[in-house]
């Protein structure tokens, strides 16, 4: 199995910036894709921005310009840069990965909570 643990998350005024960070640990894995989510109160889950093992990259369009996501294969680690944060933006984000242990498996972290003040 593989296990997530996130961090970076806090309070930080609008038009602040925060970095998130995943970083994945386990046994014989290997990471494939890795997304960040995002779920804010009365609201389903909707994906932020993911990343493949390749360096494709694809984000939503609400973060477009403002947000960068980037990974260390090395470190099988996932980062989330926020910059021009607004309070829409609050919500608990997941880190989600694909990985191969041996089969094709997917693990989710169990979230930070990132909160925009007016």
């Amino acid at each position: 199995q593989v296990q997530l643990v996130e961090s970076g998350g806090g309070l930080v005024q609008a038009g602040g910036s925060l970095r998130l960070s995943c970083a994945a640990s386990g046994s014989r894995f290997s990471i494939n894709n890795m997304r960040w989510y995002r779920q804010a109160p009365g609201k389903q889950r909707e994906l932020v921005a993911g990343i493949a093992r390749g360096g494709s990259i694809n984000y939503a369009d609400s973060v477009k310009g403002r947000f960068t996501i980037s990974r260390d294969n090395a470190k099988n680690t996932v980062y989330l840069q926020m910059n021009s944060l607004k309070p829409e933006d609050t919500a608990v984000y997941y880190c989600n990965v694909d990985f191969w242990s041996p089969i094709l498996r997917n693990s989710w972290g169990q979230g930070t909570q990132v909160t925009v003040s007016s």
